[in-house]
């Protein structure tokens, strides 16, 4: 299994922060049963403010193999593209084998 995990710094433009979390929340974790390989999807939103992200993504997925091709999916494109990116100002990723 592959942990794939993000951390988000939100734009500081971003009027309501909230509702852009809750968003990125719902249309990440709906991915789920909809894409092969991919075990798991939890969106953190509410860090303590000593945090230095706003939105963290623990993901699983069965192998590297998978996570791969969950990046190049239409599905994760859409999200990623459509939801994500423009309300990122940072992002830090780090995957590795459980």
């Amino acid at each position: 299994m592959v942990k794939h995990m993000i951390i988000w710094k939100l734009r500081d433009d971003i009027s309501d922060k909230d509702a852009v979390k809750q968003e990125i929340k719902r249309e990440l974790e709906a991915l789920v049963g909809r894409i092969d390989g991919l075990l798991e999807m939890h969106i953190l939103t509410d860090a303590l403010p000593v945090c230095a992200g706003d939105v963290m993504m623990d993901s699983a997925f069965e192998s590297a193999e998978a996570l791969a091709s969950y990046q190049a999916n239409p599905l994760h494109q859409a999200v990623a593209v459509g939801v994500v990116r423009p309300n990122v100002a940072q992002r830090l990723s780090f995957d590795f084998e459980v």
